[in-house]
């Protein structure tokens, strides 16, 4: 006989979230990696696709896209003799595919799962709101013979522009669901972009794909085929290539039955000498077999048709009680264990199944998740589609369709604090622009905390039920590292920055508002007053900062950013982190900027000699 089920009620309330990835997958959807120290992987390459170590992109210049020597990035620069599209000898079904990418000024390109549903690759940068031609949008299918105006259809824009600047690397990730057939080859199920996410912003999720969209390999529909990277467009290089293929077959439930029975039990019934209150066949799990609300005990038995033998983890999460699991008269998830994971290695064949949900906890809502993934299998529910998996809430969402401020607390993900914890700043000032830039402000530190583009706010924490007073940024944020003093006075340009405001005589004051409803910050510091006012560059491509400071001292410095790599350009320009974003100074009176070494990576410096200094961050 098992532990209690009771004991389970530590771990009520907890829901099985049914992702694109296993927080502890299988080790046999590891992703593989495509090589690109050659074109080898490729098919018959055109001569405007080569190899490089590198890849740089001009700001302002159309079309201007240069390659390094050296391996591990792929670059098109097409031309009159040769524009043609990358083929891979990999040939795929289900998929994950991860990838960085470079766009040039101007150009467009585009990714092709199987060679014929492609996800656009093309200079957005500025774009307030994406269209089926834009940056990470779902390309169109397209029907000649359809009137003028209706020839392309059934496209699908990003939710959201999460574009990054030309010359910067972007990162997309793709969950991409194949057509199924039957044995007669005919489709019975579409296509899907199960989730497409760009710079780290979901823009897809569950698109249905009717058919091949434009310019595609071909116009049939297949199992398997290949990557397609466009190149007949404009130059772009890729770099990181990796993928996970799911190509084994899923474990099935079959032959399903229920047992219902009624009341709290401290241990598992005496199913022989228990009388069930219903039971009878089941074609999917689902709690929905009882409308008592309180207080039962399902049993699920059946078979679990296994076709490749193989390592599989369960996920099972129960709403308003506790559960177990067992496979092939084995426990694979036990009660009482708050994460209800459990791993199983399998043998090929039809296994015993049961699975026992206990919903004893009065004010929850009754619901069950089970999902199961291994190697070749994506994780997927076991559940039937209709199962509800505990309370939703509903999200509390913030735009900005005018100049919009709120004040909370706010998260830095991967910041550490001096307790090595996860940085919060508890006197942030996030600022919403209708031009779909934003930016955060640390109150205590006088610093800019981060900027990004897209939605505004998702204010969840703050206002759901009691709220934890924090809020989160929705679009594509670029993040300024731990939040310092911009401003200080430093013995020698070699001087350690400060990470607390101790000595400086810190004293925030404030802001002001504009006729705009934009604020300009305002703080004291060395006996001087400082004006931080931050507004957003044209055409939404960044921010621009102008720090005034009345009677400066001498030895004056501004800290303008920090990095792993700091890479002069030209005109003032700066690219940051390896081509995460740039810095641009706009005005330094004279100045000449330093760039030098800090904690391992890189700090951007500059002297304050007239009391004024402007920047703007592009990104």
């Amino acid at each position: 006989m098992i532990p209690s089920i009771t004991r389970l009620v530590m771990g009520a309330g907890w829901v099985c979230s049914v992702g694109l990835a296993l927080a502890q997958a299988p080790a046999g959807n590891a992703p593989t990696s495509l090589p690109l120290n050659d074109l080898s992987s490729f098919k018959a390459a055109g001569s405007n696709w080569r190899i490089a170590g590198d890849a740089s992109a001009d700001l302002v210049q159309n079309g201007a896209l240069t390659a390094t020597k050296g391996t591990g990035v792929l670059v098109n620069l097409p031309d009159k003799k040769s524009a043609t599209d990358l083929q891979s000898t990999l040939q795929h079904g289900d998929l994950d595919l991860e990838l960085d990418y470079m766009m040039a000024k101007g150009s467009n390109s585009g990714v092709y799962l199987q060679g014929r549903y492609e996800i656009q690759l093309t200079d957005s940068w500025g774009i307030k709101g994406a269209r089926t031609g834009d940056n990470g949008s779902i390309y169109e299918r397209w029907d000649e013979s359809r009137p003028e105006g209706q020839k392309g259809y059934e496209g699908y824009a990003a939710r959201q522009n999460a574009s990054r600047a030309p010359g910067l690397w972007q990162h997309l990730k793709i969950s991409f669901q194949a057509p199924r057939f039957d044995a007669s080859g005919k489709k019975i199920e579409n296509a899907r972009m199960l989730r497409v996410e760009l710079n780290g912003v979901p823009i897809h999720e569950n698109v249905e794909l009717t058919g091949p969209t434009r310019g595609a390999i071909a116009s049939n529909e297949t199992a398997v085929g290949p990557l397609v990277l466009q190149g007949d467009h404009g130059p772009v290089a890729f770099r990181n290539i990796h993928y996970v293929l799911y190509n084994k077959p899923r474990p099935e439930l079959i032959n399903l039955t229920y047992a219902v029975y009624k009341g709290r039990f401290q241990k598992e019934p005496d199913y022989k000498n228990t009388p069930p209150e219903a039971q009878g066949p089941l074609t999917q799990l689902s709690t929905g077999v009882t409308s008592i609300p309180n207080e039962f005990t399902i049993r699920y038995t059946g078979t679990l048709r296994v076709k490749e033998p193989s390592e599989y983890v369960f996920n099972l999460g129960p709403s308003g009680g506790g559960a177990l699991m067992r496979i092939n008269n084995a426990v694979v998830i036990k009660p009482g264990e708050g994460s209800l994971r459990g791993n199983a290695t399998l043998p090929a064949g039809d296994l015993p199944f049961e699975m026992v949900y206990a919903k004893f906890v009065d004010w929850a809502k009754a619901g069950l998740g089970l999902a199961v993934a291994g190697p070749g299998v994506r994780e997927y529910s076991m559940m039937a589609a209709n199962e509800a998996g505990g309370e939703e809430t509903d999200p509390i969402l913030m735009d900005a369709p005018t100049n919009t401020i709120l004040r909370s607390f706010m998260d830095l993900p991967n910041v550490k604090n001096d307790q090595g914890r996860t940085m919060r700043v508890v006197h942030a000032v996030s600022v919403g622009s209708p031009d779909g830039v934003h930016y955060t402000y640390d109150m205590d530190n006088g610093a800019l905390v981060q900027v990004w583009r897209g939605q505004f706010l998702d204010t969840t924490p703050m206002w759901h039920d009691r709220g934890d007073g924090s809020s989160r940024p929705m679009g594509m944020v670029q993040r300024m590292g731990r939040p310092v003093l911009a401003l200080r006075k430093l013995a020698t340009p070699q001087t350690a920055w400060a990470t607390d405001t101790a000595g400086t005589g810190y004293r925030p004051k404030g802001y002001v508002l504009d006729e705009s409803d934009r604020p300009t910050f305002r703080y004291l510091a060395y006996g001087s007053q400082f004006s931080d006012q931050i507004r957003v560059v044209d055409n939404g491509q960044g921010i621009r900062r102008e720090v005034t400071v009345t009677n400066p001292a001498g030895d004056l410095y501004a800290r303008l950013v920090e990095g792993k790599t700091i890479e002069p350009l030209k005109n003032g320009l700066y690219s940051i982190d390896g081509k995460a974003y740039y810095v641009r100074i706009d005005e330094a009176g004279g100045a000449t900027p330093i760039v030098r070494d800090a904690n391992g990576g890189k700090e951007l410096l500059v002297p304050v000699r007239n009391g004024k200094l402007s920047y703007s961050i592009l990104f």
